[in-house]
């Protein structure tokens, strides 16, 4: 299993949610967060402010995928996502060794 969290411009999170639509999820979870990447000058611009501010906002979309379907949702969401400007995001791809399920107890 593989835990799949890519990290986007707020207006690209629709995009790829309904790109994933019909994707061989185990589970996905959406959440507003807020954090700076490559554009380094745009903290600098607030350098005398409170640096909570300076932090741009972004939204993590976490997906639980098979191991053989990994590769499938990844290039899902970054056909998405893919503006080709600076900004657009980052994917990353960890492995998730096992879970269970509460209810179940699967």
């Amino acid at each position: 299993m593989k835990q799949v969290v890519a990290i986007v411009k707020p207006f690209l999170a629709e995009r790829i949610l309904e790109g994933l639509r019909r994707a061989p999820l185990e589970a996905v979870h959406v959440r507003e967060v807020k954090g700076v990447g490559r554009q380094k000058s745009y903290l600098d611009e607030y350098a005398d402010s409170e640096y909570a501010e300076a932090f741009l906002p972004k939204v993590e979309i976490t997906a639980w995928v098979d191991d053989m379907r990994a590769e499938e949702v990844i290039r899902k969401m970054v056909e998405a996502a893919r503006t080709g400007r600076m900004g657009d995001g980052k994917i990353f791809v960890l492995s998730a060794q096992s879970y269970e399920a509460v209810l179940g107890g699967k």
